[in-house]
């Protein structure tokens, strides 16, 4: 089954269109554009505005505030905040513990949370990997012991993305040491400002400031963040990690930095003539447009079928692997493309508060630390190499 766009699909692109040219702060649409860094300020006041416009949430039902937009609609907006160079809302709220507070949590629960998910009211940080435990998630060692009308939390977490600004945490605990390790782990709800959490950053190869170390000392978590049932969250681990590799493939933007390689390569010169007319490099970028096109149309497929009512199954590990691997060739064709003036960058120019001060070429100064990042891809949301276990045994039965 395929997406079939209808006349007032079109009509709804135009109005998004519209709407995005309209709105989007300048500032923010030339970081992404030219592979900066957004601040946390750029991403919660984008965040914020798509929220009092009802547009920060566009997968929820409309009972619990979503726009009601059917999944032709869903890939038309990812598309288009992607061409325009829209930072995408973070998912960690919106598109990933939000599923799971829907379909697991309480009525409290969802009175509560689920607002101020939509309204970017609370910053949200996933508390999953543990040192020893990535991708083998369910061996991980964190522990939370009921004590009355508390769960005293120790243990430590890793890779948490952009917790140094997070809120709430949504984070896998043991509860119970003696089960089989899928069976003894509890999905909490975790104020980040609780005493006894310690962030630590972890700068990596772009010399950039993205994931963290957290530390739980004697941390006192109310049962009533409990989501579900104890002792059941890896059930809601998975469910919640089915929407996290739908959303990883990102096809929007791999055309967008598609469009930015085409660009690149006319620009730069071998033999007198543009790289793009180069017969082994253009075979190289034929060669990812072609996985590109591809993958959308398996995108296309699963949200049509999640759009009759099937969640993300065994397919959205597909859509991860595919989508993370065009996304590393085509930072991989960036370098090539450019060549030494990819090799040395600067923070402050990544900043993009004195891009033009330091000299040196626009498009290529960022794209060094662009490539550096883009290693996680592979790795994230489950590594590659588990999602390929994963489809041999849940796809081919193998």
């Amino acid at each position: 089954m395929d997406l079939d766009y209808s006349p007032a699909d079109d009509a709804f692109r135009a109005e998004i269109r519209t709407w995005l040219e309209a709105n989007l702060p300048q500032a923010v649409r030339q970081k992404i554009l030219n592979h900066k860094r957004l601040s946390r300020d750029d991403i919660a006041s984008w965040h914020q505005l798509l929220g009092q416009r009802g547009w920060s949430a566009p997968a929820w039902p409309v009972e619990y505030g979503g726009p009601g937009w059917n999944v032709a609609q869903r890939h038309i907006w990812d598309e288009e905040c992607a061409r325009v160079g829209a930072p995408p809302v973070l998912p960690f709220g919106v598109s990933m513990v939000a599923p799971v507070i829907m379909k697991y949590g309480n009525e409290a629960q969802k009175r509560y949370y689920l607002p101020r998910i939509l309204a970017g009211t609370d910053w949200w940080c996933q508390g999953y990997s543990e040192p020893g435990s990535g991708s083998d998630l369910a061996s991980l060692r964190t522990r939370a012991v009921r004590e009355g009308d508390h769960y005293v939390v120790n243990g430590q977490k890793t890779w948490t993305t952009l917790g140094q600004h997070a809120d709430m945490m949504f984070c896998l605990v043991r509860t119970d040491p003696a089960a089989k390790k899928q069976e003894g782990i509890s999905f909490l709800l975790i104020d980040m400002k609780t005493p006894g959490i310690t962030v630590r950053p972890i700068v990596m190869l772009d010399e950039d400031h993205e994931v963290n170390e957290v530390f739980f000392e004697d941390v006192k978590v109310p049962v009533e963040n409990l989501v579900g049932e104890e002792n059941r969250g890896w059930t809601y681990a998975k469910y919640l990690l089915g929407h996290e590799r739908t959303g990883i493939a990102r096809v929007g933007a791999s055309k967008r930095e598609l469009a930015f390689l085409k660009q690149l390569a006319r620009k730069q010169k071998k033999n007198g003539k543009p790289l793009i007319e180069d017969p082994l490099f253009a075979a190289r970028v034929a060669a990812v447009e072609i996985e590109l096109m591809a993958l959308e149309v398996t995108v296309e497929r699963v949200i049509a079928s999640e759009g009759a009512g099937r969640g993300p199954g065994p397919e959205a590990s597909m859509l991860k692997i595919k989508g993370t691997e065009v996304q590393q060739a085509l930072t991989e064709l960036m370098v090539d493309a450019v060549g030494p003036l990819a090799a040395p960058f600067d923070p402050a120019f990544l900043e993009g508060e004195h891009a033009h001060a330091l000299g040196g070429d626009d498009d290529a100064a960022p794209l060094a630390a662009y490539y550096f990042n883009y290693r996680k891809t592979s790795i994230y949301g489950g590594s590659n190499e588990i999602q390929k276990n994963i489809i041999s045994q849940m796809i081919l039965g193998i």
